[in-house]
């Protein structure tokens, strides 16, 4: 039985006092840890065995509840003959990097790569393990500024030995985990909603600008319509971050952690409204669109008009599968991180449609792209209600009754 009048400081919320009938207790001492680990990629008899493994590939599938399906599995082979341990359906897992500080449950029996930390509810009974997911989501802004390194940032292991949880007794820690799950449905309908419609403008891209590949006489070399710029001298201007998920933006008001530079910034490059960037890293739309002016490291490329042209036009069309998969033919090895040369960008064939024609189909698309930004506003309000109703469930500030508890 644990002793709900334990001195250990918590973890993080120093020197909060305990709500009536709450306990506060080391992780470790109510619930299962185990950290991940991948066996020898070079055996394969220890891979395609049957046992869902959760790797940096499923960094997509994590905050959303359970995990059902894994893009890799190992074997039981593999697990006996290496660290990786066979964790009980139920088992709360936390990203250590990519996506750090994200969490799941797991759907069923499944092991994790060295990427994750895991605990299990099962044994100790003193955590549901719904509560704990929550209780999770929660730390997550803790989680990300502890994490560091230089390229990866990564949670080191120490921060997790040391752990505490302040937590209700089960029937209450069951009732606000079944409340916040219906918060969790709610966003999980939105969501593949908003999945079902950017594939309908991913779809409406393809269409039209495989129409226009098929008019030959409307292309021309990207090269004849970009050019290159190095515009410098201007540390005036704002530092501008170039983000694959969300364009560019200004890095004051990036809600994530971004390497600023230290000292001058005269060498760094100007980049105007109508420009693009190419992206650093591996490409998958490696393009972004500029609608803001701002500065941006001398690694990247800017690309400007050379002739008059809709820039949002270009904008869904540097982000089409028709673009992207003529490019990827040009540019062997570019997913693995290398950055796209203005040569190989220069020689690609692109089309050049009317000013008329491009405005209409930047209409179709913006209205689609309208209807998009709806549904990431419903999202975004329904998160921000659940971390309200976090803050007040987790803390012990709204209590359950018994009524509620039993209902």
């Amino acid at each position: 039985m644990l002793d709900c009048g334990d001195t250990l400081k918590p973890f993080p919320d120093f020197g909060r006092t305990l709500p009536t009938g709450w306990c506060r207790a080391q992780l470790d001492d109510v619930v299962d840890r185990a950290s991940g680990h991948t066996p020898d990629q070079g055996k394969p008899e220890y891979w395609n065995g049957g046992v869902s493994w959760v790797s940096l590939a499923d960094s997509a599938k994590l905050d959303q509840g359970y995990i059902v399906e894994t893009d890799k599995q190992i074997s039981h082979l593999g697990i006996r003959h290496s660290s990786a341990v066979l964790l009980p359906p139920e088992t709360v897992i936390l990203s250590r990097d990519a996506g750090v500080g994200k969490s799941a449950v797991l759907k069923r029996e499944m092991a994790v790569s060295q990427h994750f930390i895991a605990w299990s509810c099962s044994t100790k009974k003193a955590l549901d393990p719904w509560f704990l997911y929550a209780w999770m989501q929660m730390q997550k802004p803790f989680f990300e500024r502890m994490a560091v390194g230089s390229t990866i940032k990564t949670i080191g292991l120490p921060i997790f030995k040391r752990m505490t949880i302040d937590f209700p007794p089960l029937p209450e820690q069951r009732k606000i985990a079944e409340i916040l799950r219906t918060w969790d449905e709610a966003l999980e309908k939105l969501t593949a909603l908003r999945a079902a419609k950017v594939r309908r403008i991913s779809s409406l891209r393809q269409r039209l600008f495989e129409t226009e590949y098929a008019s030959h006489s409307r292309l021309q070399r990207a090269k004849d319509l970009f050019e290159t710029v190095s515009e410098r001298a201007r540390p005036d201007l704002p530092l501008l971050a170039v983000m694959q998920d969300i364009g560019i933006v200004r890095r004051d008001e990036l809600d994530r952690r971004v390497a600023m530079p230290d000292g001058d910034t005269s060498t760094y490059k100007v980049v105007r409204p109508g420009d693009f960037v190419i992206s650093l890293r591996s490409f998958e739309g490696g393009l972004e669109y500029s609608s803001i002016i701002g500065l941006v490291s001398p690694a990247y490329t800017v690309l400007r008009p050379t002739t008059d042209l809709i820039g949002d036009y270009y904008r869904h069309f540097f982000k089409s599968r028709s673009f992207i998969g003529r490019l990827d033919k040009l540019i062997f090895g570019i997913r693995d991180g290398k950055q796209i040369a203005f040569r190989d960008f220069g020689d690609v064939y692109i089309p050049a449609p009317p000013i008329a024609d491009q405005e209409a189909h930047t209409r179709a698309l913006g209205s689609l792209e309208a209807d998009l930004a709806l549904e990431d506003e419903r999202i975004a309000a329904l998160i921000r209600q659940k971390r309200g109703l976090m803050q007040k469930l987790l803390t012990g500030e709204w209590r359950m009754t018994k009524e509620e508890e039993n209902a």
